[in-house]
């Protein structure tokens, strides 16, 4: 039961616990101490809202900094990791195989800020290689929801 309540939390984290103990056919107090055991075990870690900020305000970037570093001796990736996620510009870090290491999402108010704080906050500290950095220009879908529900598929009606 635990990951179908996983799922059903993740797709809509404002569902009721009634509705949840409706869908497994189990009794409320039954979800409800499962999903405090999964938050005490560390499973889900928060809940959030996804928000279209395009429609709330323009004044807003995102920016997806591919990061490579060198390794520490005995801490690997992770040391780092904690200096780099305890700026509060940064909203994601992620090791990642390829050619970088990490992937950082960084919030910022404008272009310039946020490439200010990358070269003179991100760039310089010691460990890192190199960074590049790419600006989230639109976002389509996020989290598994489209982000503007008004767009429709473009296809030409055809018969046969």
């Amino acid at each position: 039961m635990r990951e179908e309540i996983l799922k059903a939390l993740e797709a809509n984290g404002r569902i009721e616990l009634a509705g949840l103990a409706d869908k497994f056919g189990v009794p409320e107090t039954e979800v409800a101490n499962e999903i405090a055991a999964m938050e005490r075990e560390g499973i889900i870690c928060g809940y959030h809202a996804l928000v279209n900020w395009d429609k709330v305000r323009d004044d807003h970037v995102t920016a997806l900094i591919e990061v490579r570093v060198t390794p520490q001796k005995e801490r690997g990736f992770d040391r780092l990791a904690k200096k780099i996620y305890q700026f509060p510009e940064v909203d994601t870090i992620a090791l990642i195989s390829g050619s970088y290491d990490f992937l950082v999402v960084i919030k910022g108010q404008t272009l310039r800020e946020t490439a200010t704080f990358v070269n003179e906050q991100l760039a310089v500290m010691d460990g890192i290689i190199s960074t590049a950095t790419h600006f989230v220009l639109k976002k389509y879908k996020d989290h598994g929801t489209l982000m503007n529900s008004e767009e429709r598929e473009e296809r030409m009606p055809v018969s046969l």
